[in-house]
């Protein structure tokens, strides 16, 4: 049974776990396992490491995210700057096929377009480009289109779900519809959420996944 005030400090000491966060940087609020991310951090990587450490969190069930992205003068770059680095690191990202993918960088936003045939093709692309100066955000818009034509086999997503040793995968329902994964059930954290939806990404021939699961902790709330 966990508080609000349990909640919030569970989060702040995962903050204080990553070595690239200082934890007075991001402010933390939690209330009925909704948790709030505010301040300020001087480049777009910290915000996803906040990010990724509070989902990591047993309870949390949502996270609105009000993190600030300012540089310094001196790490302030131009669109065009930033979008001539963005285009080096898919280049250089051998999990990308750059060719397919197009970007577009406004008001040091990149947003990313195009057609890869794996998931973790489109993740690679955005993990690239995470720790670019002067990024203050990014949109992946990339869409994921298998090159494979044979029908999806729930057994072996099933199968996938059970390995995963942080996943209890006896709540999580699969069903198959053509190319694309529905799962639903519930799990006790925004990570096992992700997780799931990344195994079931990893099937051969998987066009979509549409991650219904609900992340239901056992909360005591404070008055």
């Amino acid at each position: 049974m966990k508080t609000n005030e349990q909640l919030q400090k569970d989060v702040l000491d995962a903050l204080k776990w990553e070595p690239q966060l200082h934890a007075a940087e991001i402010g933390v609020t939690a209330k009925d396992g909704i948790v709030s991310l505010s301040g300020t951090v001087n480049n777009y990587g910290k915000k996803i490491a906040a990010e990724k450490a509070a989902k990591n969190v047993a309870g949390v069930r949502a996270i609105v995210e009000k993190i600030e992205v300012t540089y310094p003068n001196s790490g302030v770059k131009t669109d065009e700057e930033i979008a001539n680095n963005v285009l080096k690191a898919l280049l250089n990202n051998w999990n990308v096929p750059d060719e397919k993918i197009k970007v577009e960088v406004e008001d040091s936003w990149v947003t990313l377009t195009g057609e890869v045939s794996w998931n973790y093709e489109k993740e690679a692309a955005k993990n690239s480009i995470d720790n670019i100066p002067g990024v203050r955000g990014v949109i992946n818009n990339i869409k994921v289109k298998s090159v494979l034509k044979n029908e999806l086999e729930k057994k072996l997503i099933e199968k996938a779900l059970h390995r995963h040793s942080s996943i209890n995968a006896n709540n999580i329902h699969v069903e198959v519809s053509g190319t694309k994964v529905i799962l639903s059930g519930k799990v006790k954290s925004m990570y096992q959420k992700e997780e799931a939806g990344k195994i079931a990404w990893k099937t051969p021939g998987v066009w979509s996944v549409e991650n219904n699961i609900v992340v239901e902790y056992d909360y005591e709330y404070a008055i």
